[in-house]
C-alpha cells in the first residue's frame, strides 16, 4: 500500500476501459477517492460503480473543474490517460488535429488548471499515459507516434520545472497492452505490439512500483529501456532496424 494515496483525490481520464479502468481500480484499492472520466457516460458510470468512485463524463480537456467539484476542491493525482490513435502517414488534418488535442493539449490544459493549487499546497502528482511510441516511434501511425513524443516532452517539462516545488510526474510508456486500442492497430500492431502485449493491470502495477520508487519513467516492458538506449547511442543503426520492420510490415499487410 502507498500510504500517501489513502483518501487522495484522484482523476483518471479515459477510464471507461483498458489502462484507465485498471488505474481507477488500483487507486481505489489504495483507498483513494476516484473520479472516473470517459466520453462514454455508460462506461464511466460502470467503472465508477465498480470502484466506488464518481463518474464524470465528457472531454478529457475540460474535466478538471467538474472533478474538483466532485472531490471537494482538491485533486491530489491527475492521470492524463485518455488518448486516440490514428494509423497512416498521410496529411489527414482531422486525424492530426484530434491527436494533438487529446494526446497533448488535454495534458497541457489539465496541468494549467491544476498547477496553481498544487504549487500553493506544495504537492501534486501528474501521471501521463504516453506509450513506448513516445520514446521510440511506431510504424504506420504518424499522428500517434509524433503526438506521443509531444506528451513525453510535456511530462519531462513538468518534472524538470516543478519537482523542487513538490510536484511528482510519471510518464507511463508501455508497448502493446491488450485493449481496444491495440485491437484497432491492425496488421502493424499484430507485427510489433501483439507478441509481447501485457494486460492493463500490469501497467497499473508498474505505475505503483514507480510511485513507490519515485521514478519518472514507467516501463511495463523492461526491454524498452534497452531500445531507448540503442536509439540514442546509434540512431542510424536503430532507424535502419525500424526500416527493416517497416519493410516486413509492407510484405504482410
Amino acid at each position: 500500500m502507498v500510504e500517501a494515496l489513502h483518501d487522495a483525490g484522484v482523476v483518471v481520464t479515459g477510464a471507461g476501459g483498458g489502462i484507465g479502468a485498471a488505474l481507477a481500480r488500483r487507486f481505489a484499492a489504495e483507498g483513494a477517492r476516484v473520479v472516473v472520466n470517459d466520453l462514454d457516460a455508460g462506461r464511466a458510470k460502470a467503472v465508477a460503480e465498480e470502484v466506488g468512485g464518481i463518474a464524470v463524463e465528457g472531454d478529457a480537456s475540460a474535466v478538471v473543474s467538474d472533478a474538483l467539484e466532485a472531490l471537494n476542491g482538491v485533486v491530489d493525482v491527475y492521470c492524463a490517460n485518455a488518448g486516440v490513435a490514428f494509423g497512416g502517414d498521410s496529411l489527414d488534418e482531422g486525424a492530426w488535429a484530434a491527436s494533438w488535442d487529446v494526446n497533448v493539449m488535454a495534458h497541457v490544459r489539465a496541468a494549467h488548471a491544476l498547477l496553481p493549487g498544487w504549487l500553493e499546497r506544495g504537492s501534486g502528482r501528474f501521471v501521463s499515459t504516453v506509450s513506448a511510441a513516445g520514446l521510440l516511434t511506431m510504424i504506420g501511425a504518424a499522428p500517434y507516434a509524433v503526438t506521443k513524443h509531444g506528451a513525453l516532452a510535456f511530462a519531462e517539462y513538468l518534472s524538470l520545472t516543478y519537482r523542487h516545488r513538490g510536484i511528482k510526474v510519471h510518464a507511463i510508456c508501455p508497448q502493446g497492452v491488450r485493449t481496444d486500442m491495440l485491437a484497432a492497430t491492425g496488421s502493424a500492431g499484430d507485427l510489433v505490439l501483439k507478441p509481447t502485449a501485457v494486460e492493463p493491470e500490469d501497467v497499473a502495477e508498474a505505475l505503483f512500483r514507480g510511485i513507490e520508487e519515485d521514478r519518472f519513467l514507467i516501463l511495463p516492458h523492461a526491454e524498452v529501456a534497452e531500445y531507448y538506449q540503442a536509439r540514442a547511442a546509434t540512431p542510424d543503426r536503430w532507424l535502419a532496424g525500424m526500416n527493416h520492420l517497416q519493410q516486413k510490415w509492407e510484405e504482410v499487410r
